[in-house]
Parts: C-alpha cells; sequence; structure tokens
C-alpha cells in the first residue's frame, strides 16, 4: 500500500475503512459515496448539511404568506363548493320532478327583473333539463376551481365572490341580452376563472394556460347558439374586480375597506339593474 493510500485523510471520517479522494466543499473532510448530498458546486458531508438546514429561514415566500394570512385562508374540506354543487344537482333533479314547473319558476328573463328580482340569483342555481352537459360541465368547473379559490379567501369571501359573480352574469344578460331566458352557474364559475386569474397573477403564477381557456369559452360564447357569453362576460369582469379587491386589501387593518368595496360592487351592480330596467 502507498503512502497516500495509508494517509488517513484519504477515508471517509464517518466510515474510517471507506477510502474516498472527495471532501467536502465546505469543511473540507472527505467523504464516501454513502456520506456524499451533491451541492450547486461539489458534495457536503452530513454535518454540514444539517447546520445549513437549521441555520435556513423558515419562512414562507412573502407573496403565499401575505395573501393566505391576511385573507384567512380556510383548510380543509371545501364546505361551500361541495354545498353549491349539491344545491346544483338537486335542483336540476327537482326541475324533472316538477315537469318544468320549478325552471318556469327560477329561470332569468329581464322582462320579469322589475316584479321577480330574485331570478338573477335563482337562475344561476338551474340548469337547462334539455342537455345534461351543461351541468355536468358547469360542476364540474367548479369541483375543479372552487376548492382552490375557498381555500385562498376563506368561505365568507367565497360566498361573497360567487353570488357577486352570478349577479354580474345576469347583469350582462340585462345589458346585452334583454330578450334572453337563461339559466345555469356559468357567469359564477366565469367569476372564479376570473378570480383565480387575479390571484394567480398576485401569487406571482404563470396565467398562460388559464387565460387560454377563458378565452376559448369566450370564443364559443360567440359561435355556438344557446350559450349566453353576456353571463360569462358579466360574471367574469364581477370576478376578477372582487378578487382584485381582495388581494389589495389583504392587511387585518383594512377588513373594513374591504366589506365596504365589496357591498360597493353589490350597490353598482343593483343600481346598474334599476337603471336598464327603468330606461
Amino acid at each position: 500500500m502507498t503512502d497516500s493510500e495509508r494517509n488517513p485523510d484519504n477515508f471517509c471520517y464517518r466510515h474510517p475503512d471507506r477510502q474516498s479522494f472527495i471532501i467536502c466543499q465546505r469543511c473540507g473532510r472527505t467523504v464516501c459515496s454513502e456520506c456524499q448530498t451533491q451541492a450547486a458546486v461539489g458534495v457536503h458531508c452530513p454535518e454540514c448539511v444539517r447546520e445549513a438546514r437549521q441555520s435556513a429561514p423558515r419562512v414562507k415566500p412573502v407573496a403565499v404568506t401575505r395573501i393566505r394570512s391576511s385573507m384567512r385562508s380556510t383548510s380543509g374540506v371545501p364546505v361551500v363548493t361541495y354545498s353549491l354543487i349539491g344545491i346544483n344537482l338537486a335542483l336540476y333533479l327537482a326541475t324533472w320532478v316538477s315537469g318544468g314547473a320549478l325552471y318556469q319558476a327560477l329561470a332569468y328573463w329581464p322582462p320579469l327583473t322589475a316584479s321577480e328580482p330574485w331570478r338573477m340569483i335563482t337562475s344561476a342555481f338551474m340548469h337547462s333539463p334539455s342537455s345534461i352537459l351543461h351541468i355536468l360541465f358547469n360542476m364540474f368547473s367548479l369541483f375543479i376551481f372552487g376548492p382552490i379559490i375557498e381555500n385562498l379567501v376563506g368561505r365568507g369571501r367565497f360566498i361573497a365572490l360567487y353570488l357577486l359573480a352570478a349577479l354580474g352574469g345576469s347583469v350582462g344578460v340585462l345589458l346585452l341580452s334583454p330578450g334572453s331566458v337563461v339559466v345555469g352557474a356559468s357567469g359564477a364559475i366565469f367569476g372564479l376563472l376570473g378570480a383565480f386569474f387575479v390571484i394567480q397573477r398576485r401569487l406571482g403564477g404563470n396565467s398562460m394556460q388559464l387565460l387560454v381557456v377563458v378565452g376559448l369559452n369566450l370564443v364559443l360564447g360567440f359561435i355556438v347558439p344557446g350559450v349566453a357569453w353576456q353571463a360569462h362576460l358579466g360574471g367574469l369582469i364581477v370576478g376578477a374586480g372582487v378578487a382584485a379587491i381582495y388581494t389589495a386589501t389583504r392587511r387585518r387593518q383594512q377588513r373594513t375597506v374591504q366589506a365596504v368595496a365589496v357591498a360597493g360592487v353589490a350597490v353598482a351592480l343593483v343600481v346598474m339593474t334599476i337603471v336598464a330596467v327603468a330606461v
């Protein structure tokens, strides 16, 4: 055995029987293949890896931490989302049982706005009995995006976002297609898409795929007959606006400002409805 091979520095400091010529880039000790942790440059020994982990700051990314903590995100089962899905499915079955009477009672037809304004909201929980794809597509979208947004903003804010987007969809129909009869959660769903886009942008995520999805759906609304693109557009604008309020008033001391701003959106939609009906 040569002098180089007998040198104790050529053996792993944790396993003296294992010869090695690799040293830790931080402390210079010899480490065998089992004790090596690959670093950006060279390798580190177990002690140096442990010290680095202990000294590393244990904080979440700033954007995620601020938005989650200030919005008081909800963890666990997305109760509101599942409840909305259940209500929609139950009313769809009830529509069949009632022979269409429930559809006639809750669908939104703009000429009835002044006498039966509740239809602007109830229509968002109804779906066309002539096509099961209508409710399946909407509920699938709600199932995908609902839990994410509900967890981010909290249950109360999520309910407000969903209902305001639904109302925004009806206002869109009232202003742009006052002779149409509409049902469906599409306006509210597009509101969730708009909200998700705004929040994701605030978190620094890539929103290109979401933009493509929203764009394609809006285009299909213009091409496919019977699709109320007006509701999609109205819900999208309101959902994005409400989410912008949420992200701009994240701090605890801004709760009152946030509540007033969201209430302002509701008041604006009501005023637009009153003006449109009066004209």
